[in-house]
């Protein structure tokens, strides 16, 4: 199945089930401050990870304490797309004190 970019509507819903997320321009968007700069660091490392078995990269940005993640689908012009939302929740799941054990 083509990956087909998502309709307003489409990524407003799915924006209200991850907190914390928003689309800056053409991009959705998220930053995380941890406890140090080891931390921010691991969560890269747990991010680049994802990302490659999603075969779905962001733009990745490590601060001393910050993570901070910018991505939409290159293969349809730029638009923002569920595999964006995929890769969302993945992160989500890992980040701590948003689910990860």
């Amino acid at each position: 199945m083509a990956v087909e970019p998502l309709s307003q509507k489409e990524i407003e819903e799915r924006l209200a089930e991850l907190p914390g997320w928003s689309v800056d321009g053409d991009r959705l968007a998220r930053s995380y401050r941890l406890g140090s700069h080891f931390a921010a660091t691991a969560m890269v490392v747990h991010i680049a990870q994802v990302q490659e078995e999603l075969n779905h990269h962001s733009d990745l940005t490590l601060g001393y304490n910050t993570v901070s993640l910018a991505v939409n689908t290159h293969s349809v012009g730029g638009a923002v797309t569920e595999l964006d939302f995929d890769l969302a929740r993945r992160v989500e799941d890992l980040a701590p004190g948003h689910g990860a054990n």
